[in-house]
């Protein structure tokens, strides 16, 4: 019933569900309450009437299992990503054993130079638990790259439902009228930070933008 339920969500994605991620799913699902977070912190937050619009936050250096995809849609590219993220959370690593869901999960994403459009290319990263930052489980899936990323300063704004192209183009665009004119961040290089699985229909989400070095 689990993978039944699955099957309709990645066909929401435009993909199709392998048997092989039975496994995984299952194992997921066990371990569903225990999600360590990323560590950053929190630098400000701005808003008005004691809700918070935006905030801007510190993230350290960490080692990250990233895969790069580009399908023809967004959907198609992060789904088929985190399939692959999926085994080798669950036991396709050196170790082989279940490592641990770290949250959010980032998918990197750019935009075409007319910036109506995201060009296909997105890196899907999983940050990987702090027991294993010194040393992480090697991947069995070549696709798959373990990350030094540099320190990352960015400023977050929450969005809820799901992601496409449509609404991330959308929250992007949002997020600049309310910031206004800046060159302190990029302009090109996005990324989409999701904290829950996408079978929640209002799941929260975030548009980071990257501050310049």
């Amino acid at each position: 019933r689990l993978f039944a339920h699955w099957e309709v969500v990645a066909s929401t994605h435009r993909v199709s569900l392998p048997r092989d991620m039975a496994g995984p799913i299952a194992q997921m699902a066990r371990h569903s309450q225990a999600r360590e977070p990323v560590p950053y912190v929190s630098l400000s937050q701005h808003g008005k009437c004691e809700e918070v619009a935006y905030e801007e936050r510190q993230y350290p250096a960490g080692k990250w299992a990233c895969v790069t995809k580009g399908e023809a849609m967004y959907e198609q590219s992060i789904s088929m990503s985190f399939m692959k993220l999926m085994r080798y959370i669950c036991k396709e690593n050196s170790v082989g054993c279940y490592l641990g869901m770290t949250v959010p999960v980032l998918n990197e994403i750019h935009l075409t130079k007319d910036e109506t459009e995201l060009e296909r290319e997105v890196v899907t990263a999983y940050y990987l638990p702090g027991e294993f930052q010194q040393n992480p489980p090697v991947p069995m899936d070549p696709e798959i790259h373990i990350t030094e990323r540099a320190p990352l300063r960015v400023i977050t704004r929450v969005f809820y439902g799901m992601t496409t192209e449509e609404t991330i183009l959308r929250e992007i665009s949002l997020f600049w009228e309310l910031l206004g004119s800046t060159d302190t961040v990029l302009r090109d290089t996005y990324i989409v930070a999701s904290y829950e699985n996408p079978s929640i229909p209002q799941r929260r989400n975030e548009i980071w933008f990257i501050c310049q070095a």
